[in-house]
């Protein structure tokens, strides 16, 4: 097992280019547009307690999460971007919890309202979950400002749990019913040098699907909802609702980086097999379901009612950069970029005020118009324009967060190792095993495989090739090197001194069939160029996406969409003519024509109001 020690975001300035522009949103837009929302809601408000049951502000069991993230969303801005507004309303809101919270070290707006003497006794109502989005947006507020009230009184927090769950054992449940507190607690252990806190995380991963973990909180689901049906060391499949499941895999790997656990490393191994090899869509997205949220049976993939969660997509980019750290192979960075640009980034708008919960595949407005009354046509769909806050809002301080804290992507190392695992425009000083370095990057990247990368004080330096990459050529200032290749990393021996390194990766457009097992996408083909996966919108190309058809040997141009500041990509493919008055069946006809087609980067999909969008398309 490989013991890799990622370089934190406070290390890295991202200097330009793709994901400086989406930092600058969420600073500049983003952040405030969510603040507004949640002011407007009551969830601040629900702080101080002053919820009364039957109010419409009345604190749900969640929203103590909804504001743990947008505060380390604040934090993670304010590292970077000094602003004593903002800082000031974080405060505001840590001093209305710190004087809510209980002598006992309890806090959690909604029970403490609405209904105290339930306090741990339902697992499936997120006290845990709740709290552990406390204790990372406190980590990251004291490591942002040196401000330690917050921090301190997650502390109390994390000692009342550990009271009430290890110690006493008084409470009604065993482990988390949303896993997140898991991984809190190993940040809050790093933080402040507890291990009791580290200790309780590894009760809470150890206890999950034991016999003593049985209770009746989730009598109306299966165990697998909750990844609660087999002990974890045991567990080789993803099941459940997709998000809660990738926190507790992330955690499972990170314990097994804190401990050296090879049995919690080989379950995460598996597990993360099954989620790339079988049960995650091609823009990184998973959980195919709306019912639970969760993930169903190997290989389905629907489109049209695709879930997809966007903090699912977020969760399986951590675990995969997690996973990075335990095990050397580039299919983890490979999953995160997969997710990064696609799955994840299509929550948010380009304008950064709104944003989806889930993140179909295809949208088909007809669908979504029909007559509901009729019972067969309640099937769910995905809603076709993205909102700026929802009753369960997760999800929009979750993008924030990752956002502001990109950098955490970069880099790892072990044994005076440096790792390049994505590539973006950045600088970057950290200490390794062998001294001092820095790292440089140039890039245009994702829109152009181009990278040049200043170093010093490397010595030994692995670039990821993307497993997307077919062809790729290094120079080392300017001569051109051909390293040895391993698990995916590109192997360079270096002096220590200064250096350019170059890395050229071929970025043709690719036309990728699925698996022939995902039945829905048989026949068809999606296009990528690079780690972007593109997608057909109606306000581009009419209407009745499903009937095109791209040819194989097409010839595709590269250019600017001014309006959504886009790489878009044209070629000539097929559709048939559309007779208004055509039978419902006819013999089959030669009767395609040439039609122009452009194509957008998913991502960007859903930004010019409601229209047809498509991944899969036919191919001839």
């Amino acid at each position: 097992m490989k013991h890799q020690q990622r370089v934190d975001f406070s290390k890295v300035s991202i200097d330009g280019g793709f994901w400086k522009a989406k930092q600058d949103m969420v600073a500049g837009t983003s952040l405030m547009a969510v603040y507004a929302r949640f002011a407007e809601t009551g969830r601040f408000e629900a702080l101080k307690l002053n919820g009364v049951e039957g109010q419409p502000d009345t604190p749900h069991i969640f929203w103590d999460s909804d504001t743990a993230k947008w505060i380390e969303s604040a934090a993670y801005v304010l590292q970077k971007r000094p602003n004593p507004e903002l800082e000031r309303l974080v405060d505001s809101l840590v001093d209305d919890m710190v004087e809510s919270q209980m002598p006992d070290g309890y806090f959690q707006s909604h029970f403490q309202t609405v209904e105290p003497e339930n306090r741990w006794t339902r697992r499936q109502d997120h006290e845990l979950y709740c709290a552990g989005h406390l204790m990372e947006a406190a980590v990251a507020y004291y490591e942002a400002t040196g401000k330690d009230a917050f921090l301190k009184m997650v502390c109390r927090m994390a000692d009342h749990i550990e009271r009430v769950f290890v110690r006493e054992g008084s409470a009604k449940f065993h482990s988390p019913g949303h896993e997140e507190i898991e991984l809190a607690l190993v940040r809050l252990y790093h933080c402040t040098g507890e291990r009791r806190y580290l200790e309780l995380a590894e009760y809470f991963v150890n206890v999950r699907g034991t016999a003593k973990d049985h209770d009746s909180s989730y009598a109306w689901c299966n165990p697998r909802y909750y990844q609660a049906h087999l002990p974890v060391r045991e567990q080789t499949t993803a099941e459940g609702h997709a998000v809660r499941a990738v926190y507790l895999y992330n955690a499972m790997a990170r314990l097994a980086l804190e401990t050296g656990d090879e049995r919690l490393c080989s379950a995460a191994k598996k597990i993360f097999n099954n989620i790339a090899d079988r049960r995650m869509y091609i823009t990184g997205g998973i959980g195919s379901s709306s019912v639970g949220e969760a993930f169903t049976v190997d290989y389905h993939l629907p489109n049209l009612t695709a879930y997809a969660e966007s903090c699912a997509a977020l969760g399986l980019a951590l675990f995969a950069q997690q996973m990075a750290q335990i095990d050397e192979d580039a299919r983890y960075a490979d999953v995160a970029e997969r997710a990064m640009y696609n799955g994840f980034l299509s929550s948010i708008s380009l304008d950064g005020k709104a944003f989806f919960y889930e993140n179909p595949l295809e949208i088909d407005p007809m669908l979504h118009h029909k007559d509901v009354s009729v019972d067969e046509n309640k099937e769910r769909f995905p809603i076709m324009q993205r909102k700026e806050v929802f009753e369960c809002s997760c999800c929009p301080p979750n993008i924030t967060r990752f956002i502001a804290s990109i950098g955490n992507f970069l880099y790892t190392h072990e044994r005076g190792m440096v790792y390049v695992h994505q590539y973006m425009e950045s600088s970057a000083r950290f200490e390794t095993e062998a001294g001092p370095v820095s790292l440089v990057q140039r890039t245009a990247y994702p829109y152009d495989g181009a990278v040049a990368i200043d170093v010093q004080g490397v010595r030994e330096l692995a670039l990821r090739i993307p497993g997307w990459c077919g062809e790729w050529s290094a120079m080392v200032d300017g001569n051109a090197v051909q390293p040895q290749c391993r698990r995916g990393y590109a192997l360079l021996a270096l002096d220590g001194g200064s250096h350019t390194v170059e890395l050229t990766l071929a970025m043709p457009v690719c036309l990728v069939a699925a698996n022939p097992k995902v039945q829905q996408d048989a026949g068809r083909v999606a296009v990528m160029r690079g780690p972007l996966v593109y997608c057909l919108e109606g306000v581009d190309n009419g209407a009745y996406l499903r009937d095109i058809r791209v040819d194989r040997a097409a010839d595709w141009s590269i250019g600017w969409e001014n309006g959504l500041g886009v790489q878009a990509l044209s070629c000539t493919g097929w559709r048939r003519r559309l007779d208004p008055a055509a039978p419902l069946y006819a013999p089959l006809q030669d009767d395609l024509e040439p039609a122009s087609l452009k194509w957008i980067p998913y991502f960007a999909f859903a930004n010019r109001g409601e229209t047809e969008m498509i991944v899969w398309v036919q191919v001839r």
